[in-house]
């Protein structure tokens, strides 16, 4: 009797154990699906499922929305599906299917389920020239035709999917997302940037506007909205990130990165990816709040770089108008520039204290600050923990055509030494001397550390302006009176206004 008892309790088992163990290698969910922008009409009865990273999709749907020519053998339970020249079969419960007549294997074979067949939606989509990326945060698949650009959305849209060098990327195409970056049925392809392709040095957000410098070859971005929720797609073909932008480290296809975005009504979040790996193709989703319509501006100054804003505060078409996107009606154009940031943390505090918070947190306070001066349009080259080349911070100004730069800092001595403080402001032309002397007045009283003057520099971001630019040492954080005061509420507040006051007194605003 015990031994019934105890095959009992086996059995109750194994029937309990099941149904989790079916549960835990396929689930099913609402899943949208679209071509070239478009969602495919796919009934609620047609049930989308998931089975270990593979997509399956009822082969119904392949055939009446990929205009595909699809059979079912009942016989030999094997679907056939054919188009042009490319001829295909797949059989239940097999992972070998025939293309062209050559064997081929499948990661996960056709299901039957209820009397519907099921087929791995990647497999049959790339065999027929379609490109595929999975979102796991909108549950959706992506399919893209090689020669079809992203378009105007027709309002059931969703969102993004973030050269090589020797030895390539062995599947067809590797195609990920800013959501999860996975790429269905295997994981993150690992690229790095190859010669002739545009590389991404920075991205940030300021003012309602998102900017991406570029280095490299023109890029010309594929703009467009897609909704569910809302968003601003940006697509820069024939791009990937550059190794400084990663901190050294390669690109991932599908690796996903978010940009942190506060303060802003209009947008919930950004995220950016790289998108795929053939072609290499840079993706960057400003995802709303509600919809919003956007311009773009396309600054490509020559084979070596470049400047791309997508505004939301303007209205109109995609293509690059002719005019800036910042000052006009007599509106003076501030750069506001937070040294340092992201991998760079500039120099480290007597209390371990970064230079990098410091030099943000007063930008961001100038940047309030300036929101309330009618005359003036102003632009953080970051507003968040963002890293830029020296040479991009400059050239977001000169792009701008910007009146006035200002570069905010925290000093150091680079050694143990505590002795050295105070506050100093440098300047590296003539043209900036006069701006230089008038903030320094100004920052020097902020800050009540000791005055050590206005003072010729020789600093990259000073010298490669065009307009009048300084670069303010606030003080030093290698001493710890200066850190304290550098890193208290009340002496960054007082900071930000007097460096608003400096440039109103030498722009003539009252």
């Amino acid at each position: 009797m015990k031994k019934i008892g105890f095959l009992l309790f086996l059995l109750s088992l194994l029937i309990l154990l099941v149904p989790l163990q079916n549960q835990a290698s396929a689930s099913e969910a609402r899943v949208h699906i679209f071509l070239d922008g478009s969602e495919l009409n796919v009934s609620k009865d047609a049930k989308v499922t998931n089975v270990n990273g593979s997509i399956m999709v009822p082969f119904r749907v392949i055939g009446e929305n990929l205009g595909f020519d699809v059979k079912w053998e009942q016989k030999s339970k094997k679907v056939l599906i054919s188009k042009d020249k490319t001829s295909m079969e797949l059989a239940v419960n097999q992972k070998n299917a025939t293309v062209n007549g050559k064997k081929v294997k499948l990661d996960t074979p056709p299901l039957l389920d209820k009397n519907i067949v099921s087929v791995p939606v990647r497999f049959v989509s790339e065999q027929m020239g379609l490109r595929v990326s999975w979102d796991n945060a909108d549950k959706a698949v992506y399919l893209t035709t090689a020669e079809a650009p992203p378009a105007k959305d027709n309002g059931t849209g969703a969102g993004a999917g973030d050269v090589p060098v020797p030895p390539p990327v062995t599947r067809p195409d590797s195609t990920g997302n800013p959501s999860d970056g996975q790429d269905e049925g295997t994981g993150p392809v690992t690229t790095t940037p190859a010669a002739g392709q545009a590389l991404i040095n920075g991205i940030s957000f300021s003012e309602n506007r998102l900017m991406v410098s570029t280095q490299g070859g023109a890029v010309t971005p594929k703009v467009f909205t897609m909704s569910g929720p809302d968003r601003v797609v940006v697509d820069l073909p024939n791009t990937s990130f550059s190794p400084d932008f990663l901190g050294g480290q390669a690109a991932g296809v599908g690796n996903q990165s978010e940009l942190e975005v506060s303060g802003y009504p209009d947008v919930s979040k950004i995220r950016y990816s790289q998108f795929s790996s053939n072609p290499a193709t840079v993706r960057i989703v400003i995802v709303l709040n509600y919809a919003k319509d956007y311009a773009v501006y396309n600054e490509n100054e020559g084979p070596d770089s470049g400047l791309l804003i997508v505004d939301l505060n303007k209205t109109g078409s995609a293509e690059p108008p002719v005019t800036p996107p910042v000052g006009g009606n007599g509106k003076k154009v501030v750069v506001i520039d937070a040294g340092h940031g992201d991998q760079d943390p500039g120099t480290t505090g007597y209390s371990k204290t970064k230079e990098k918070d410091f030099n943000l947190a007063v930008a961001l306070k100038v940047g309030q600050l300036l929101a309330n001066e009618p005359g003036i349009d102003y632009v953080l080259t970051r507003s968040d923990d963002t890293y830029l080349k020296l040479a991009e911070r400059a050239k977001i100004a000169n792009d701008l055509n910007a009146d006035v730069f200002v570069s905010i800092h925290a000093n150091s001595t680079g050694d143990k030494s505590t002795a050295a403080n105070g506050t100093e402001t440098y300047y590296q032309r003539d043209a900036s001397k006069e701006l230089a002397r008038v903030i320094h007045n100004y920052v020097s009283k902020a800050t009540g550390l000791k005055d050590r003057g206005y003072k010729y520099g020789n600093f990259h971001v000073i010298r490669e302006t065009k307009m009048p630019a300084v670069l303010i040492e606030s003080g030093f954080i290698s001493n710890p009176k200066d850190e304290a005061a550098l890193f208290s509420e009340s002496v960054q507040n007082a900071i930000a206004q007097a460096i608003v006051d400096g440039i109103k007194e030498y722009l003539g605003i009252q």
